[in-house]
């Protein structure tokens, strides 16, 4: 169970994540913050991060072998890069009319598929 609350807490993690790197351009495409000061953008996004790091830390606590969970430092990596681009490919693909799934991007996905398989691997 402890590595399906990880992977919980990393899934929220990224949608913070998500929100703060990427919800910014969202609002300004609304023209909710077209005259907003980068400092002021900046500070924002950081608010939200600080609620990102609420579930990535406890995430990589409680996940690593280092305090009894059951992963390793490279396979938490491994595993938050694909909860990372699957969260982002989701939202931004709602988010951002303009933004398209493409061939590419599914076949760059397989390959993260391998990575996390090889990862596992003994």
């Amino acid at each position: 169970m402890i590595g399906f609350w990880t992977i919980v807490l990393l899934v929220f993690s990224n949608i913070f994540m998500t929100l703060a790197w990427y919800g910014n351009l969202k609002l300004q495409e609304m023209n909710i913050i077209t005259n907003w000061p980068l400092i002021l953008i900046i500070l924002a996004s950081w608010g939200v991060a600080l609620v990102e790091y609420f579930f990535m830390i406890p995430a990589n606590r409680m996940g690593s072998n280092i305090n009894g969970g059951p992963f390793t430092l490279f396979q938490l990596k491994v595993i938050q890069e694909v909860i990372s681009l699957t969260v982002f490919t989701i939202m931004i693909t709602f988010m951002f009319k303009g933004e398209h799934l493409q061939w590419n991007h599914i076949v760059s996905f397989i390959c993260m598929i391998a990575a996390v398989y090889f990862m596992f691997r003994k």
